[in-house]
């Protein structure tokens, strides 16, 4: 049998058949769930999907919606580019496609947000077309079948990837081979232990035959995070707790939060300069650590009170007073969330 046959017979028996964006599969449900599932696992994107689906239930309503609200659903999952790219996205699908999904690989590659492998992971899962597909999980187990021992992100590695990834996939059941190797990565061949006793291509992995499956593949290049001081001003009042939208760069670029400072002089000069009226420094709160792949925050939080508040720039779309009404829909960041939740307004 091939690797495609022995995978499919898996597959058959012991995929998973019942995720929520394999049921009732469309362009635009695949295209949720793929771009969800970059840099996060299966069981924290099921009930973030479900509820974005139920908001968005297709793309002409995501490509809708306020930018705010797409934020706000995926308020949590990080990595936010992924939501504004998804949000851009779907309004070029629906002003350029008038709401169809193209079928061309290159066309679906130039919307924003969608690289080689979502889009080929669209067309190949959706409509069965013969598109190889390369995420973090086809990775590694391409890695140890052929025993590549270098980090897969190499440019050399990837094209070594690529044509492997094309030679593999089969003419027919498309769609279930796509599913079947990415369910195999996540499942069995997992990057620590690795089920190789129930793996169907154990007989032809390089890794497994070498006594190499916990090496390969080779890890990124380590590199010391950066780390970050931040000063977080929780401006108080009788109207609630000030809020700012972000510019779009940045890793919560978007998304609302507190005026954000390098020192804590400059947060009070702001806030004096901001506002005219009496100003009381509240407790000190403790610094929050809050880590990213590659940086580490400390985010030291000083809450401050305003009596008979008046900002000099209230700009409705850009400073906003929080009481965490229901019907306001914003995306925040996590440590903002988990701050306001401290300050018992959500």
């Amino acid at each position: 049998m091939s690797f495609a046959d022995q995978l499919l017979a898996w597959f058959d028996c012991h995929g998973r058949h019942d995720l929520p964006w394999q049921v009732d599969k469309t362009a635009y449900r695949v295209w949720v769930s793929e771009v969800m599932l970059q840099q996060t696992q299966v069981s924290t994107v099921v009930a973030y999907f479900q509820r974005f689906m139920q908001r968005f239930p297709d793309v002409g309503s995501l490509a809708r919606a306020d930018t705010d609200e797409v934020l706000h659903y995926w308020s949590g999952l990080g990595y936010y580019a992924r939501a504004r790219n998804l949000h851009k996205a779907a309004k070029r699908i629906v002003a350029d496609y008038a709401g169809e999904f193209p079928k061309q690989r290159e066309q679906l590659e130039a919307l924003p947000g969608i690289g080689r492998s979502t889009a080929a992971a669209i067309l190949a899962i959706t409509y069965g077309q013969r598109e190889a597909i390369l995420d973090g999980n086809v990775k590694r187990v391409l890695c140890r079948q052929a025993g590549i021992e270098a980090w897969p992100g190499e440019t050399t590695v990837l094209k070594q990837l690529w044509t492997l990834a094309e030679r593999l996939t089969p003419s027919q059941r498309v769609s279930d081979y796509t599913q079947a190797i990415m369910d195999l990565g996540a499942t069995v061949c997992t990057r620590t232990k690795p089920q190789c006793e129930i793996c169907p291509v154990a007989q032809s992995c390089a890794a497994r035959s070498q006594n190499k499956q916990q090496s390969l593949p080779a890890r990124r290049p380590s590199r010391r995070p950066s780390e970050q001081v931040l000063i977080w001003l929780i401006v108080e009042s009788d109207q609630g707790i000030l809020l700012e939208r972000r510019n779009n760069q940045g890793i919560w670029g978007g998304l609302w939060g507190f005026p954000e400072f390098d020192q804590k002089e400059q947060a009070l000069d702001w806030l004096q300069s901001e506002s005219a009226h009496d100003v009381e420094l509240g407790p000190i709160m403790p610094v929050i650590q809050h880590r990213l792949t590659h940086r580490l925050m400390h985010i030291q939080p000083i809450r401050v009170r305003l009596n008979n508040p008046a900002f000099s720039v209230m700009e409705a779309d850009q400073r906003l007073w929080y009481k965490g009404e229901p019907q306001v829909a914003l995306g925040l960041a996590a440590p903002v969330t988990q701050l306001l939740k401290q300050l018992h307004v959500t």
